[in-house]
């Protein structure tokens, strides 16, 4: 008779089992190689690749957007990147094609970040999908769409299924009564984050307007032409900060160009009219390629704390080939007001950074100048030439920088260097809070302020000390609530959960039995 403890008899129950996955995938599809990373099936990241209609667009995610270590997007779905870009645009409709399931979240999402408009959808089932009728929906609901009074451009979107499949959104009219059409694949399976996924839209939005330009004569900027040079600006800022950056640069005779992703279609004009662009964020791959093909040079960092804004503003100076002179002027009319903002901010205290908005380098930087000890910086976007500058100055620091971070690379640095505040992810901050430490939240309340110049260098010392000092607090909750909510007392129950250290101990043999031999075999 067996001496195994069972709970009930459903290890009887017959199951019914299918074909092993590798059955499924045709050898071609398993023979081919691709971007690794999948938030759907193995074998539909396979098959992808073995559909040539899409393969050369994931060829191209896939050396635009390297994945890292873990082989799935640990932020949310890509395609709200990409979503929020369009939906963030005037007289721009976005339109979605893929599961109803994965249109409903962003759609959810995006109306809970405040989208003031509707999302298409383009439905589909496996006989659409199969025979092509998908793609001939999808052309027809654009056409129904292409209203010139209302949108100066129709966002079309590809989500994991349709690019799988190959439904090619090339192959829709470029215009339709005047009306630009703009399609992109967005997959899970070969974006790694939606901070890219931003990227492949605003990519996509400045080449069509660069082919625009090149045709000939383009809508003006709503403001009129600046008569000075200007540098476009490259990443989703504070308010304020493009107006800081504009004052930075006016005593070198230079202006502050438009912010991309734009806000309106005319915005790409002027900032493709622009003498050279600023990636304030630096993960913008493609739409930095843009601006390579219509002669624009790209320079990375951005004017954050003393040694940044010296640093970035020499560099601007030395693109423009502006006098040393006026350099210095820019810089001795900002730096002493920043170096006054720091040391009246004065951050004390361990803190790591994460996330995954881009500004990770850019926060770091300016808290290790406010006084705060970070040791470090994991940020999901990749490494990038325009990213260099602000990974040498923080390793310089004493600073460990990992790109293409994991949460579980950040929870280890939490574990390592026991910070007073660790600032990241949600579920990053849920784990620290639990463990009764002090965590913010990156994208709500420390991205969201400005950063740049005088503005910038004091804009985090008060949330940033108060979550410090609030981490005594945090210890005193933890303590109140000791095992509650946790172990046997995880749920909701009605009345006190039914201990059995018998069951326990039984399973504790067994693990214990295991590792023996596992234990025995590495030792054969």
């Amino acid at each position: 008779m067996s001496k195994e403890v069972t709970y009930d008899t459903t290890d009887q129950v017959d199951v019914i089992k299918g074909h092993p996955a590798e059955e499924v995938v045709s050898t071609s599809a398993t023979d081919q190689t691709g971007p690794a990373g999948a938030c759907v099936s193995e074998e539909l990241k396979n098959a992808n690749l073995a559909n040539s209609e899409n393969a050369e667009i994931l060829e191209k995610y896939a050396a635009d957007y390297p994945v890292g270590p873990h082989d799935k997007p640990q932020s949310m779905c890509p395609a709200f990147g990409s979503l929020r870009v369009g939906l963030r645009m005037r007289r721009v409709a976005t339109v979605l094609s893929g599961s109803a399931c994965c249109v409903y979240g962003l759609s959810f999402v995006s109306h809970f970040y405040g989208a003031r408009r509707s999302v298409g959808y383009v439905p589909f089932d496996s006989e659409s999908l199969v025979t092509g009728k998908l793609f001939e929906d999808i052309r027809d609901s654009v056409h129904d769409l292409a209203d010139p009074d209302q949108y100066d451009a129709i966002v079309v979107t590809n989500l994991c299924v349709p690019t799988a499949s190959g439904v090619p959104l090339r192959l829709l009219p470029n215009e339709i009564n005047g009306v630009r059409i703009i399609g992109i694949d967005v997959p899970g399976f070969g974006v790694p984050t939606h901070a890219e996924a931003k990227d492949i839209l605003a990519g996509a939005m400045l080449n069509f307007a660069r082919q625009e330009v090149e045709a000939g004569p383009v809508q003006a900027p709503k403001g009129g032409k600046q008569d000075r040079p200007t540098v476009a600006m490259l990443g989703e800022m504070f308010p304020a900060d493009p107006m800081m950056i504009g004052a930075m640069l006016a005593p070198m005779g230079l202006g502050a160009g438009p912010v991309l992703p734009a806000r309106e279609w005319r915005e790409m004009y002027a900032a493709l009219d622009c003498g050279a662009v600023a990636a304030i964020h630096p993960f913008y791959t493609s739409t930095i390629r843009e601006f390579d093909a219509a002669g624009r040079p790209s320079i990375g960092s951005a004017p954050v704390g003393y040694d940044g804004t010296a640093d970035w503003l020499a560099a601007i100076g030395d693109t423009f080939n502006v006098g040393a002179d006026k350099i210095a002027a820019a810089q001795n009319a900002f730096l002493p007001a920043i170096k006054g903002a720091l040391s009246q901010n004065q951050i004390k205290g361990r803190i790591t950074v994460s996330g995954y908005e881009g500004s990770e380098l850019l926060v770091a930087r300016l808290l290790i100048e406010s006084g705060a000890e970070v040791p470090y910086v994991g940020t999901a976007c990749p490494k990038t030439p325009m990213s260099q500058a602000d990974a040498e100055w923080l390793a310089s620091k004493g600073a460990v920088i990992k790109f293409r971070a994991s949460l579980e690379d950040d929870l280890s640095a939490v574990e390592a260097f026991k910070p007073d505040l660790a600032i990241g992810t949600t579920p990053l901050v849920q784990e620290v809070k639990e463990k009764g430490q002090s965590a913010l939240y990156f994208t709500n309340l420390v991205s969201a302020r400005p950063l740049m110049g005088p503005a910038g260098a004091g804009s985090l010392a008060q949330v940033i000390n108060t979550a410090i000092e609030g981490g005594e607090r945090m210890a005193n909750m933890r303590s109140f609530f000791e095992n509650v909510g946790e172990g046997d007392t995880a749920g909701i129950w009605q009345g006190a959960p039914n201990l059995r250290p018998d069951f326990r101990a039984q399973n504790l043999k067994k693990i214990e039995k295991a590792a023996r031999a596992a234990k025995a075999q590495e030792m054969i």
